[in-house]
């Protein structure tokens, strides 16, 4: 029997179209995090500096997954050749699981530049009606997962999460092994953005690790932190963004604004931008 593979296009609806008046000859695509927003802000901003953006829901959306949970790597992968089309470059940006989607993706798939902004050095488990497997898949199979550690609970309102990944990750070392994105295969720039108080999950110590191990290999890759910064941050010329899942996210207006401003120096040059 063979088994039907999800659909991979993004219906109009489920996506954000930003076209520069004055292209840089870079293509980006735009991915948000658990919140399921189409980041069009963000991309409004990055076509104003020359940058031809598609920002995507990549579930949730007009026969998507309903939420991260076995999501197909081909979605990226079909919207950044139809990209191609359009540019002489191509970048992923994403944040959060977003920039996890990026990672796994870029780590696959060639691109020019990868932006992962509080990012996940491994591929985490999501759940479906009580049924929990990968974030994503790749040719119909799920890719190894970490799975959360059942035993934790939060001790703060709204909780925060940082211990209960950092938890899960101790659990089983060899499967925390086996579900390490290949960070060291992506060719291109690699630009990492981590806020040191990132109480969701600890995109720090994440964003070291893939440092240190694409080092290994020499790959380009540029860290960008902040001691006091949480896990969202503020580009020059974005308002803060609210709303999403109810929980502590860590960091201040000010910290968070100061995180984007340092890493919108290395962004722009790694996707070529206009100022």
């Amino acid at each position: 029997m063979t088994t039907k593979l999800p659909r991979t296009s993004v219906d109009p609806a489920d996506r954000h179209d930003a076209f520069p008046e004055a292209p840089c000859g870079t293509a980006v695509l735009l991915l948000a995090g658990s919140s399921g927003r189409v980041e069009a802000q963000r991309a409004d901003l990055l076509a104003r500096h020359g940058a031809r953006v598609r920002a995507i829901r990549w579930f949730g959306g007009t026969g998507q997954r309903p939420a991260p949970h076995e999501v197909p790597i081909e979605i990226f992968v079909d919207q950044l050749d139809l990209l191609r089309r359009d540019a002489d470059r191509v970048a992923i940006f994403g944040t959060s699981f977003g920039a996890e989607a990026a990672l796994v993706t870029a780590s696959l798939h060639p691109v020019d530049a990868t932006v992962a902004v509080a990012p996940s050095s491994v591929v985490w488990s999501g759940v479906v009606d009580g049924n929990w497997s990968s974030h994503w898949s790749l040719r119909g199979t799920p890719l190894p997962s970490v799975g959360f550690d059942p035993s934790w609970s939060p001790t703060t309102e709204p909780p925060e999460y940082r211990s209960l990944y950092e938890s899960s990750l101790a659990r089983d070392p060899d499967l925390t092994r086996a579900a390490e994105i290949r960070v060291e295969g992506i060719t291109g720039p690699v630009i990492l953005v981590a806020g040191g108080d990132d109480r969701v999950w600890p995109s720090d110590r994440f964003a070291a690790e893939i440092q240190r191990r694409r080092s290994l290999h020499a790959r380009e890759t540029t860290l960008v932190t902040h001691p006091e910064a949480g896990h969202r941050i503020t580009l020059p010329g974005e308002t803060a963004v609210h709303g999403g899942v109810t929980m502590g996210r860590g960091g201040t207006p000010s910290a968070d604004a100061a995180l984007g401003a340092d890493a919108w120096t290395a962004i722009a040059r790694a996707l070529d931008l206009r100022e």
